[in-house]
């Protein structure tokens, strides 16, 4: 058998693996997401400079190109222009042909030119990264076989499958689709589990849409980016300067009427504020939901649950008719729709002075907090407080 300069026993080759696949998921999400693609911190051209190399010899992508496709997924995010929405092609084919998508999308010089801007334009990036993107891989294989032999062939597949799987699969699609929201974005984006650590904090998805600019990407106490890690370590050596994180929602209970901060606070947090909102009325919606069951009213309950979670308009046209008839027949329902739908056009008027917007937001509480809905008042009163 052939046999490497390295002759290291099973569990050390394995160690080797996971090392070199973890060092390349921290260029992915640290250098590539968080630094080109979001502008959320900067590195130095040290830290740049590895992360580009050590990136073209285990995947091959452009940064131009990843920057540029992922920034059309958060302009594009889940219509038929998104480069890989399970919503739209299915789960199945992001998990198992996301690559694909990414390459189909890569040879699309528009959204290269539109979304590519400000990635490395330099003469190693044109004449090396660029022009002979699949080198870098190459050399990889005679490296791994060189360390280790034949051996270093399965080394060198697992690390060329590692990406493909884990970012175009698993994060371009369970991430939107399966897993818990702290954030009611405009998309189905998902947290995939709170620990974000095999896939450097990439899991924490759901909430890096609801901030996109944000270096960290974990948000509650319990989640872990590792990612964030990785970056104030950086940053304490002089390799990185962050340059924003999610805003951190301020609460006064001794404001008891709207002001212009309250406004700027809800706008800011306006993700959160829906996600509140949904998880505030759950209970009274499933009162109302068995209430009108035992009335012998036939209604779609997941539907009307669903509702409390995206725009009516959103949902598939079967859904739609169910929760405008489930509507027609309970107040309470019509209420919690209408107010949450008037809450979001709150950040929707921008033709709308300071003045007019706090009046707003006042007349919404107002009416909230006269619904007779208590869960609502309640959630009223809160809204109130924020600073």
């Amino acid at each position: 058998m052939l046999t490497g300069v390295l002759d290291l026993p099973w569990w050390g080759v394995v160690v080797f693996t996971l090392a070199v696949t973890h060092i390349t998921i921290v260029a992915v999400t640290v250098f590539l997401h968080r630094c080109q693609a979001h502008r959320a911190l900067d590195l130095h051209p040290i830290a740049s400079h590895f992360f580009r190399f050590w990136l073209w010899l285990t995947t091959g992508m452009v940064t131009k190109e990843w920057a540029a496709i992922h920034r059309k997924h958060h302009a594009k995010c889940e219509t038929a222009e998104d480069p890989h929405s399970p919503q739209i092609v299915g789960i199945r084919k992001v998990l198992l042909e996301g690559v694909e998508l990414y390459r189909k999308e890569s040879l699309n010089q528009e959204t290269l030119e539109r979304y590519g801007r400000g990635t490395p334009d330099d003469w190693i990036e044109r004449k090396l990264y660029s022009r002979f993107s699949s080198l870098g891989i190459l050399v990889m294989l005679a490296i791994d076989l060189v360390l280790f032999g034949a051996i270093g062939l399965t080394v060198w597949a697992v690390q060329m499958l590692w990406i493909p799987f884990f970012a175009a699969g698993v994060i371009n699609g369970l991430g939107h689709y399966w897993g818990y929201r702290n954030f009611q974005p405009e998309d189905a984006s998902t947290n995939i589990v709170p620990w974000g650590i095999l896939i450097g904090g990439e899991e924490l998805h759901n909430n890096h849409h609801a901030y996109a600019s944000s270096a960290r990407l974990s948000n509650r106490w319990y989640e872990f980016d590792i990612g964030w890690l990785y970056i104030r370590l950086m940053q304490a050596v002089g390799l990185a300067q962050v340059k924003k994180v999610a805003p951190e929602l301020r609460i006064d209970r001794a404001k008891t009427s709207c002001d212009l901060e309250t406004v700027h606070a809800v706008i800011t947090h306006r993700y959160e504020v829906l996600a509140k909102y949904a998880k505030s009325l759950r209970q009274t919606c499933a009162a109302e939901i068995r209430a009108m069951r035992a009335r012998a009213v036939r209604i779609d309950g997941s539907a009307i649950r669903r509702m409390l979670h995206v725009d009516v308009s959103a949902l598939p046209s079967a859904e739609r008719d169910s929760v405008h008839e489930a509507l027609r027949h309970s107040t309470v329902l019509e209420t919690i729709y209408r107010m949450r739908h008037e809450l979001a056009a709150l950040w929707q008027r921008s033709n709308a002075s300071k003045e007019q917007l706090v009046r707003q937001l006042e007349d919404w509480c107002a009416r909230a907090e006269a619904s007779g809905i208590e869960a609502l008042e309640q959630f009223s009163r809160r809204l109130r407080c924020y600073a």
